[in-house]
This record gives structure tokens, C-alpha cells and sequence, in this order.
């Protein structure tokens, strides 16, 4: 099974974990639609949705760059009835695009809290809603959303309580909604084991970037979910490294992004 001609709609796609899930689905024949706000090059951040774009092309996808800001109703909107217009529906939708800050609560200002809570948990149900009518039109509509399982670990929460609570309202919106489109739509969510090498962990220089593994490990977990039955995959919360071992893949020596440096765990997940 392949995505050849499936359509995926994937919000912060222009670089990191977004864009290696619309380069894996290109390699298919996929069509991807490039949600993101980059729409000229950034200061600090690689990359543009325009050269995203060229890159999932030169992969042997379709692509569609549409600048976005999802925490817009809007936006959010044109977007989804501009890919339906350009490609004829939606098959996949991936909610990925996130912002993080890993403070304390004294040390996060409410326009930090507000922007992770409008982002993170809003965007997702944000999209996700407004796909969702397309989706059911779908053969094997799926809605994979990048946020951590739910535990209740009050470590997570101590460690930083903003970014937890948005980063799980994510979670939650794959809780309800596998529930509510159960045998209509897949609804998952998946999370990396380890450190992935993005231009997020690179500013926030929270982990060293060698301990990490890169993007493209998210990417085939990603696709290995998004062509099973989503009237069986739903309601999961995966990790990258277990959806692939299932598919046969023992060496992940190849991710790293250097093999001799001790691998970091990435947050919420336990050792």
C-alpha cells in the first residue's frame, strides 16, 4: 500500500518533522498541501513553504504552498476549500505544527501561554474540523496529529505547565475525535521516543542536537500509519520507534544523527 494520489493537508510542513512527512508521502506520488506561516525566508528559521514545496516536487509529489496562519478561523478555511478546489478533497490531514516554551509558570508571559494554547491545542481542533466533512469523502481518511501520549506524570507538568497543557489539549483532540468518527476517519497521534533534530531543538538548544535522531524516523512511522485500514488504526497514541520495530525495522542506526553520542529521550516519554 502506497499514498500515491492521496492528498495530505500538513500544517507547519515548511520544515522539521512536517516537511519529512510530505517528502516520505511525495516519494509515494502523494499530493501535498504546505500549511505554514513562512512565506518569505525567516531570520533565524530555514526555509520557506515555497521551497518546501519545490523539494516534495523534486521527490515526485504534487505540491500546493499555501501561506497559513491556523490560529485564524479564516485562514484555516480558504486553505482547506483552496486543496479541495487544487486536488479534488482530503485524504490525510496531519496536525504537526506546534509552539513550544519550556518554562516555569512565573517565567511564561500570557502572550507565550496564549500563543501555545491557540497553536497547539486550538489549531488541531481548528483543522481538524475543518476537514473533517472532506475526509469522511474519503476511501481511508486519516487525521494524525504530532502530540505525546496522555500521562498523567506530574513531572511533566512541574517541568512546565503551559507547554504540557497545550501540548496535550492536542492529545485530547485525538481522544475525542476517535471517538466521535469512530469507523468514519482514523484519528492517532504519534510521538517520537527520542530527541528529533529540528530547528526547534537547535533555538532551544534544550538537548544537543548529535543526541537526536532525524525527522525522517517520524516520517516512515508516520507513513506506516497512514496506509493501514483507518476504520481498525484509531485512538492510538504511537510511538515512532514502535510502529516501525511492528513493520520489521531492528536497525535505527540510520537515524542518528550521530551514531557514537548516547541517544536523549524526548519529553513525555519514560524510560
Amino acid at each position: 500500500m502506497t499514498l500515491a494520489n492521496k492528498t495530505l493537508f500538513i500544517t507547519g510542513a515548511t520544515r522539521g518533522i512536517g516537511k519529512a512527512i510530505g517528502l516520505r508521502a511525495a516519494r509515494d506520488g502523494a499530493n501535498v498541501v504546505v500549511i505554514g506561516k513562512t512565506d518569505r525566508p525567516h531570520r533565524v528559521l530555514p526555509g520557506t513553504i515555497h521551497t518546501a514545496a519545490a523539494e516534495i516536487e523534486a521527490a515526485g509529489g504534487n505540491a500546493l504552498p499555501l501561506a497559513t496562519d491556523i490560529r485564524d478561523d479564516e485562514q484555516v478555511a480558504a486553505a482547506v476549500a483552496r486543496t479541495v478546489e487544487h486536488f479534488g478533497g482530503i485524504d490525510i490531514l496531519v496536525n504537526n505544527a506546534s509552539a513550544i516554551s519550556l518554562t516555569q509558570t512565573v517565567a511564561t508571559p500570557m502572550k507565550r501561554f496564549d500563543l501555545m494554547h491557540q497553536v497547539n491545542a486550538r489549531g488541531t481542533f481548528a483543522c481538524s474540523r475543518a476537514c473533517l466533512p472532506h475526509l469522511e469523502q474519503s476511501e481511508n481518511p486519516h487525521i494524525l496529529t504530532l502530540s505525546p501520549p496522555l500521562d498523567m506524570e506530574p513531572n511533566w507538568f512541574g517541568a512546565h505547565l503551559a507547554y504540557t497543557m497545550a501540548k496535550y489539549g492536542m492529545s485530547l483532540v485525538t481522544l475525542g475525535l476517535s471517538a466521535e468518527y469512530r469507523g468514519k476517519v482514523g484519528v492517532n497521534s504519534l510521538w517520537p521516543r527520542t530527541a528529533i533534530d529540528t530547528a526547534a531543538l537547535r533555538v532551544l538548544k534544550f538537548v544537543d542536537s548529535g543526541q537526536a535522531r532525524t525527522p525522517a524516523i517520524m516520517a516512515d512511522a508516520a507513513h506506516a500509519i497512514l496506509i493501514r485500514d483507518a476504520t481498525v488504526e484509531t485512538g492510538q497514541f504511537h510511538i515512532d520507534e514502535d510502529v516501525l520495530r511492528a513493520t520489521g525495522v531492528v536497525d535505527f542506526a540510520p537515524y542518528a544523527v550521530d551514531a557514537s553520542k548516547p541517544l536523549q529521550l524526548d519529553l513525555f516519554v519514560r524510560p
